[in-house]
């Protein structure tokens, strides 16, 4: 055994010292990186992936999580801010459903379920309508976090005091709604309306005008005002303008924030709107072919006369004179010959007869005025905005103020007069709020595409550096071999004359006795070289 590790020690000596300065640093960086990728792999591919198991949960309810996971031996962290806890992946559906049969997370709101598990007696009238007024305030936050987009809800409600006499009217109860809605989720007027209508329904003596609904980024969701046969009442008038003004915001705001990031843009928008609703009647009368401004003949009635012939000669008997009273036809003067002719016609032509019953919309935009600041990709540095940007900037604004705008009231709009309605300033905000980042948990996939190479170079570096030393291996064997067939010396005892084929077979022979593997191996070299 020691003589085989010692042989195996000096096979790797020798191979070690016939290797070249460039083949040594090829082998020694091969194993580093081999080492390292390897490391590297292990690292990223053994580790906990820790993913959040609640988010946006109190401080002190964190802390009672974190106590349960303890007791339980489950790894945790806490997230930055203490509103999150996060645990490894595998065990998230698992944790969910025990800490759920535990009673976490315990928000501490009471619900209608309060009057169950502690009804009893001693329970003042105040006591009754605080836990009243905090159960309705938690199950009208619950249905409304059922609908699409919502992520929460806060509800605060107030109502009015009741009297015990009965002259004295009854006060409007009130209610203000928090919502904490998905990034980008808009809500369409039907939608805002239900929940309106959601929110009158379950609070008594709570109408419309006394509810305010609004957002985490405070923007307010307004009921739309609902329109007479005169148009939109003066009190509706400036919830209207401020309903077009907010879509014609939000629509800026998305496309610019698209272009350049929505923490990079700001805008405001005001608009003149015409609220005067006109109805009138016209009644038109407008021929067929208005190129010749005739209509369509009905009836033609055409009269022709015509008259040729002479007159009658000079003479004869005046009526007067005559004593028969018949008269001789007498004719005073001379007359020459001629000819008659009368033509009349009538025609009778069909028109278009048009009635109108026009009402004009009592929403025309009559004038808008765009404001927009763009924050440069540097904050500090005015200089990096792209070449060009601004001018995009310009023509997309130009573009929706001639298509918002009434085309009567405001006519055909020049540059000059798009560009009176439209400011842009570049420059840094100052006070923005950074919003926290959240952690990622996944592995990028260009992690897996990078070890797959790697570990193909390692395989092939692995294959190539075995090869070598074998083919190394067989060659120093062979001239190993060569040097102990050319060292041996056999005496003949018989001292005859020996030939050099007679000595080589009985250097084989001593050979296979004393060496058996050694001259095995010499017979598969043989037997591979022929």
């Amino acid at each position: 055994m020691n003589e085989r590790l010692a042989k195996i020690k000096t096979d790797i000596q020798a191979f070690w010292l016939s290797r070249t300065k460039k083949q040594k640093t090829t082998y020694i960086g091969s194993a580093l990186a081999v080492i390292l990728i390897a490391a590297f792999l292990t690292y990223f591919l053994s580790r906990t992936e820790f993913v959040p198991l609640y988010s946006d949960v109190s401080r002190a309810e964190i802390g009672r999580i974190k106590e349960q996971l303890d007791a339980q031996g489950v790894q945790n962290k806490v997230a930055p801010g203490g509103t999150s806890i996060l645990v490894p992946q595998e065990n998230v559906d698992s944790l969910l459903v025990s800490l759920a049969a535990e009673g976490f997370p315990n928000t501490g709101m009471i619900d209608y379920s309060f009057f169950a598990e502690n009804a009893g007696f001693g329970t003042t009238d105040n006591e009754f309508n605080m836990i009243k007024l905090a159960s309705m305030q938690t199950e009208l936050a619950n249905i409304i976090k059922g609908i699409e987009g919502v992520k929460d809800a806060d509800v605060m409600i107030t109502l009015p005091t009741e009297s015990v006499f009965l002259n004295e009217n009854t006060g409007q109860a009130s209610a203000s709604i928090m919502l904490k809605t998905d990034a980008g989720h808009q809500f369409t007027e039907p939608q805002i309306t239900a929940l309106y209508k959601l929110v009158s329904k379950s609070i008594p003596n709570l109408s419309t005008d006394d509810i305010v609904i609004m957002n985490q980024y405070s923007e307010y969701f307004d009921l739309k005002a609902t329109d007479t046969a005169y148009g939109p009442s003066i009190t509706d008038q400036m919830t209207l303008k401020k309903t077009i003004e907010r879509d014609l915001q939000r629509q800026v705001q998305m496309m610019l924030g698209t272009m350049m990031g929505q923490d990079k843009v700001v805008v405001s928008v005001t608009t003149d709107i015409d609220f005067q609703l006109e109805n009138r009647e016209e009644n038109l009368v407008l021929p067929v072919d208005e190129e010749s401004m005739e209509g369509i003949a009905l009836s033609v009635q055409r009269l022709t006369e015509s008259f040729t012939g002479n007159n009658p000669l000079e003479g004869g008997t005046p009526a007067a004179e005559d004593a028969t009273d018949n008269g001789t036809g007498y004719v005073e003067g001379a007359f020459s010959n001629g000819d008659y002719e009368k033509i009349e016609e009538t025609v009778n032509n069909e028109v278009n007869k048009i009635r109108k019953e026009i009402v004009e919309s009592p929403y025309k935009i009559r004038d808008i005025g765009i404001q927009v600041m763009v924050e440069p990709p540097i904050a500090d540095d005015t200089t990096s905005m792209p070449p060009g940007m601004q001018d995009d900037v310009q023509r997309i604004l130009e573009t929706i103020i001639r298509t918002s705008i009434d085309k009567e009231a405001a006519g055909e709009l020049t540059t000059e007069e798009l560009d009176d309605k439209i400011a842009v300033s570049v420059q840094p905000f100052n006070g923005k709020t950074v919003a926290d980042p959240t952690p990622k948990s996944a592995i990028p996939w260009w992690i897996y595409v990078i070890g797959g190479v790697l570990l193909l170079v390692i395989g092939v570096l692995v294959f190539m550096y075995f090869k070598n030393r074998r083919n190394a291996e067989e060659l120093e064997e062979e001239l190993i071999l060569e040097e102990q067939l050319a060292s041996f010396d056999v005496d003949d005892i018989n001292n005859e004359l020996e030939t050099e084929g007679t000595v080589r077979r009985k250097q084989l022979e001593k050979m296979a006795k004393e060496k058996p593997e050694e001259f095995a191996k010499l017979l598969r070299t043989w037997i591979a070289e022929e």
